[in-house]
């Protein structure tokens, strides 16, 4: 069974969710092609990689030119299936053609599945599957489904319409995909693992004089980090000492470092910046407690991590968190955009005793250890290929 997953850029180090799945299906007996659509033209070390068409580019431009017309005439006859496929969802001969040249790059494999590992990658790509004889999967992992159809209304219209089956990472997701009359049989909820091995304490638990928080996250407004500094701005105000880290990078961090000189919280904030993803324990091990504040989440790996770690986790109500962290046993979720209530919940879980922080952790360790585990998930996808 051969699969070709379709991805943006090729999966880094830190991309863990497709690197244990390439690596678990590999080992399961499935062959794996990627398929991307980054310039920067870097092989994945663990399977073939294929590169999509790069107009921007003229350095390599002659050279795709003479691909996609090999991959046109060679494979004449799939050439022909998209096009007619195309012209069945009623585009126009210019649009139908030059989507043909754009897809070129799928036309010599023979696969059992195309999966978009991203509900966006599979725009203007609705036809290939078929073309090629391949059955259609697609993944939604967050953003793709909660703000791009805002963004882009009716996006999804044509993808919708077609015979796909869709990976999502929540119940959440699940409901928002049936929304778009999809067949609930068609949508199979698969969340996200973590390498439980790795994420493991070594360290035992105790507060320091200075409570020390962390959040792993991309900078991103959807992170609702904005709300996570002006609850610190409050508890501040009640002489408890604490240190809040905030590991990673993104396109809000200049607002967020003005926000944290505003608020008057600039010595109890550390931005680290862009960290390895195997560099991330050692500051989880620092730390006792886990903010994940989002105004939307697909699920987050992060918090996962956090939970296996034995960190104490507060999260906002967003879709995914509030199926990864269960409200009171494995952690606490609070509702997003309320700052005074995230500062109480803050204070609530620090004051509380130690008996009772050590059962919640013992209760998130066990249930990520036993439910959120890579075995576990490529046994799901190993289904979702086979049924």
């Amino acid at each position: 069974m051969k699969i070709g997953i379709v991805v943006p850029s090729v999966p880094g180090y830190s991309e863990t969710f497709f690197n244990s799945k390439i690596k678990g299906l590999q080992a399961n007996g499935f062959e794996v092609i990627l398929f991307s659509k980054s310039k920067i033209r870097e092989k994945h070390p663990l399977c073939k990689t294929v590169f999509a068409p790069d107009f921007s580019l003229r350095i390599t431009l002659l050279f795709d030119i003479i691909d996609i017309l090999k991959n046109c005439i060679f494979h004449f006859s799939k050439a022909k299936r998209l096009f007619n496929l195309n012209k069945k969802d009623v585009l126009d001969y210019k649009y139908a053609f030059k989507n043909v040249l754009i897809n070129s790059y799928f036309l010599p494999y023979q696969l059992t599945w195309l999966h978009f590992g991203f509900g966006t990658m599979a725009l203007q790509s609705e036809n290939v599957a078929e073309a090629i004889g391949a059955k259609m999967a697609v993944s939604f992992r967050g953003f793709d489904l909660y703000v791009y159809p805002i963004k882009f209304p009716d996006c999804y219209r044509l993808l919708f319409s077609k015979k796909v089956k869709y990976h999502v990472l929540s119940d959440g997701m699940k409901e928002i995909v049936k929304k778009y009359n999809v067949s609930p049989e068609l949508i199979l909820k698969i969340s996200p693992a973590i390498d439980v091995e790795f994420f493991k304490r070594n360290k035992n638990f105790s507060d320091n004089f200075v409570i020390q928080f962390i959040t792993v996250s991309r900078l991103h407004w959807i992170k609702g980090l904005e709300y996570i500094l002006e609850a610190f701005s409050l508890f501040k105000k009640q002489k408890i000492p604490f240190h809040f880290t905030i590991v990673g990078d993104g396109v809000e961090k200049e607002k967020l470092m003005f926000a944290v000189h505003q608020l008057g919280i600039s010595e109890n904030v550390t931005f680290t910046g862009k960290i390895e993803h195997n560099k991330v324990r050692s500051y989880m091990e620092k730390s006792n407690y886990y903010i994940q504040y989002s105004l939307q989440e697909g699920f987050c790996n992060a918090v996962l991590e956090a939970q296996a770690m034995g960190l104490l986790c507060i999260v906002s109500d967003a879709d995914g968190l509030k199926e990864n962290v269960l409200h009171n046993k494995t952690g606490w979720v609070v509702p997003k955009r309320n700052p005074i209530l995230l500062t109480e919940k803050i204070t609530e879980v620090v004051r509380l005793s130690e008996i009772d922080k050590f059962k919640i952790r013992e209760n998130a360790i066990e249930r990520v250890t036993n439910e959120f585990n890579i075995t576990k998930q490529i046994e799901y996808f190993k289904s979702f290929y086979t049924d």
